[in-house]
């Protein structure tokens, strides 16, 4: 019984002390990454909008108003980047710190709609090391006896940023000035643009909700034709069918896949904030360049597959003369 009874206390303490931490729940998976490495195991991190998915377009479950109504934190990026979030937070009666990440971040504003404005502020990694100090003031609020731990995981991811900062600028730099044109499936590389010095070109808006109009194709066709880029890129969480037929039909590659609103798993190269910006770069730096291994890659499929309808069509011609001799 004495056994049976020290087990029986042994689990509670073990219970109440996971329910020691309090639950941070971040709207997308940038923030959700901030969170981990500035707060480590001390929070209960947890994560909305799934990795790979589409925050513009995601729609809430009954989980993720349960999930909401039990944090203690809430980190949002804001700017209509999670149309759905203010309503979901309503409904939920969830008593949680509600805090937007991009306060003090300068948003561009968007050239179609007054009062609206460009929500992917992390593409710029001086934005995003405002976004991890409001990550690590608002921790220190939720758990003011964790400040050292919290300050120390900051300093370190800070200083890791600002390298990746001037490492984009330098990668950047290494693309000749007349082919720095970014073609991407929607509007999400601006920031990244302006900082680091590249023209961005989309066939959508700023949002992925936005439909893609012919004027939109006619554009972007003539930006391919006036600037002359060997490659254009597809997007990790956008169906990629229709800039794959713009490349076809233009004779320039597909440069590689980009992570804009998630990072991507855990085999992609890019599954951390840090991981997919720099993947990012490398990858349009060497397509840009016209040195991208994935885009000869792709050339070399495109060659292979019209190997194989010449195949495919000689088999069918030996077929019919093989028939028109056995009729005969």
């Amino acid at each position: 019984m004495r056994i049976i009874n020290l087990l029986s206390a042994m689990l509670f303490c073990v219970v109440l002390t996971a329910q020691v931490k309090p639950k941070v729940v971040s709207t997308a998976s940038m923030m959700y990454d901030m969170v981990n490495n500035i707060a480590g195991d001390a929070v209960d991190s947890r994560v909305i909008v799934p990795i790979g998915g589409d925050p513009h377009l995601y729609d809430p479950t009954p989980n993720d108003a349960i999930l909401v109504n039990s944090a203690d934190y809430i980190i949002i990026n804001g700017l209509t980047f999670e149309g759905w979030i203010l309503e979901l937070i309503a409904n939920s009666g969830t008593k949680a710190v509600v805090d937007t990440v991009t306060q003090g971040v300068t948003p561009i504003q968007s050239g179609k709609y007054s009062g609206a404005y460009d929500p992917h502020a992390w593409m710029d990694v001086s934005n995003g090391l405002i976004y991890i100090k409001n990550v690590r003031d608002g921790l220190i609020k939720l758990m003011p006896e964790n400040k050292d731990i919290f300050e120390k995981n900051y300093q370190i991811y800070s200083e890791r940023l600002q390298a990746l900062d001037l490492y984009i600028e330098n990668r950047i730099k290494e693309i000749p000035v007349q082919k720095r044109v970014l073609i991407t499936s929607h509007d999400a590389f601006a920031y990244y643009g302006k900082r680091y010095g590249l023209r961005l070109e989309a066939i959508q808006g700023m949002s992925t909700e936005a439909e893609a109009q012919t004027s939109d194709i006619i554009r972007i066709v003539n930006v391919i034709k006036e600037s002359r880029v060997p490659a254009v890129f597809i997007e990790s969480t956008i169906s990629p069918k229709l800039i794959q037929q713009i490349a076809k039909d233009n004779n320039v590659v597909i440069g590689g896949e980009l992570f804009a609103d998630s990072i991507g798993d855990e085999e992609s190269g890019g599954n951390s904030y840090y991981d997919m910006l720099k993947k990012n770069t490398d990858t349009i730096v060497d397509a840009l360049k016209g040195e991208k291994q994935g885009a000869l890659k792709y050339k070399h499929e495109s060659k292979s597959n019209w190997m194989l309808y010449t195949l495919i069509g000689l088999f069918f011609i030996v077929g019919i003369i093989v028939m028109v001799i056995k009729l005969k």
